[in-house]
Parts: C-alpha cells; structure tokens; sequence
C-alpha cells in the first residue's frame, strides 16, 4: 500500500484542516441555532463543546505541522 503521506507534518496537516472545519461547521451551527424562527425547536447538540474540542484539536495539530515543518 502507498504511503499517502510521506512526511508525518503532512499528516497533522491534514487532521488539524479537519479539525478546523469541523469547528468552523460547530460555529455556523451554533450561529444558526441562535437565529432561529420557531423557538421552541432548540436541538440537541452541544455546539459550542463541540467548538472548544475541535479548535483545541486544530491549535494542536497545525502547532505540530508547523514546528515538523521548520524543523525538517
């Protein structure tokens, strides 16, 4: 099997874009829970928990990429 990434920043890379994506997505949720019409359709996902672990996770993994990245 291929190695699909050759150098093990590429990896944190990719999982830290992730991880921003998911936290950009839990924003726009969050945003769009709180514009709501009908208030009494509140949900059942904890968005902003969801933002916290996933921007944590991103800082951590592009920290990484970057220092993998100046180091090599």
């Amino acid at each position: 099997m291929e190695d699909w990434f050759p150098h093990i920043w590429q990896y944190h890379f990719a999982a830290g874009a992730l991880a921003l994506a998911v936290a950009t997505t839990s924003v726009w949720a969050e945003r769009r829970r709180f514009r709501r019409v009908n208030l009494d359709a509140v949900g059942f996902m904890p968005w902003t928990v969801i933002y916290m672990i996933a921007f944590l996770a991103a800082c951590v993994f592009l920290g990484l990429a970057a220092r993998e990245w100046f180091a090599a």
